[in-house]
């Protein structure tokens, strides 16, 4: 397979990457300084290990509405990638993060007029509760998902889209919805699937044969960049619009966990557990968790359970067609790179 080259980058610019400390915010804004690009980075906690790599560090919480909208200012555009994310928690928590904190990101790009703005969104707002093979953006967003998470993201993703060409500025916007994101340093899938196993907390939800897209971090950031680049082009302009992005290659999500469990010297996993058995349990736990205050997530909800066994791949077709996207990294290469000592 030939090699894909990574993104033509812009001129040097201002930018805000939000969620800099997380996994897909720390390679975005290391490949934005190697641009010489000029980056600020929100993030919540103080880290000085960023402000050494010379990123303009701005803590602040997202439901900081204020300082949020200060953040923008003096920016060309902003990556708004930080999020609540999880499986569990109060509504109102995720609603604060995901559509508080996107609307004041959304106002300081107007008032402040920033020429575009790219929002990290999940393939989660389509979520039915069914199999998803291989459809695209057609898909109508989803109602009444079990998970605050991909409900809040439904929310703030179409407000991104909505303020596509809103005055003063006409800002310019686009949302992307990577899957499953993982690669060197993931400190959430790969990590949570080899602790689970290790301590024999896994289980195959279903037949074991639904597929999946998964997307390496480094496609993730390719697809950032040439969003942004894109929204400059005349033709097949994502102004406005929301894009699928994967590695292109989906892959039956039990038999990737048993080889990266193999690579790992852990047993892997047989003993399964049927979908409407794992709902039951899902929902059990759910009423548990939020009668008595549990803290933590339950092991399994209704929406875990759907999500381990059904099909969930994607048609990226427009992502390649109007953002130029191309995934660099193959699911191999990814394995291979994971694995390297």
């Amino acid at each position: 397979m030939p090699t894909v080259p990574e993104p033509t980058a812009l001129p040097p610019r201002s930018v805000l990457v939000t969620g800099v400390s997380g996994f897909v915010g720390l390679n975005l804004a290391k490949r934005l300084l190697a641009q010489g690009c000029q980056v600020a980075g929100l993030c919540r906690t103080a880290r000085p290990d960023l402000e050494r790599l010379g990123i303009q560090m701005i803590y602040a919480d997202l439901a900081d509405a204020p300082a949020v909208r200060d953040a923008c200012r003096g920016r060309d555009t902003v990556f708004h990638v930080a999020a609540k994310v999880g499986i569990w928690g109060k509504l109102a928590a995720f609603q604060a993060a995901n559509v508080e904190g996107t609307q004041a990101i959304i106002n300081g790009c107007r008032d402040f007029e920033v020429k575009k703005l790219v929002y990290t969104s999940t393939p989660s707002v389509v979520f039915n509760g069914r199999s998803i093979a291989g459809q695209d953006e057609s898909l109508p967003y989803g109602e009444s998902i079990p998970c605050p998470y991909p409900t809040t993201k439904v929310i703030a993703e179409k407000a991104v889209l909505a303020a596509h060409g809103q005055p003063p500025g006409k800002l310019k916007t686009v949302a992307l919805r990577p899957h499953l994101i993982w690669g060197n340093d993931d400190p959430n899938l790969v990590p949570r699937v080899l602790e689970r196993a290790r301590a024999g907390k896994l289980r195959i939800v279903g037949d074991g044969d639904n597929r999946v897209d998964l997307t390496h971090v480094d496609n993730v950031v390719d697809a950032h960049l040439l969003a942004e680049i894109a929204l400059d082009r005349s033709e097949n302009n994502p102004g406005g619009k929301a894009y699928f992005i994967s590695n292109g290659e989906p892959v039956k999500l039990w038999d990737w966990i048993n080889e990266l469990l193999k690579n790992h010297d852990i047993p892997q996993i047989h003993r399964k557990v049927s979908l409407p058995t794992a709902r039951r349990l899902g929902a059990a736990m759910e009423a548990l968790w939020k009668t008595f205050k549990l803290k933590g997530e339950p092991p399994m909800t209704r929406f875990v359970a759907s999500e381990l066994a059904k099909d969930h791949w994607f048609d990226i077709s427009a992502a390649r067609r109007d953002l130029g996207y191309q995934p660099r990294i193959t699911m191999a290469e990814g394995m291979r790179r994971l694995l390297e000592p």
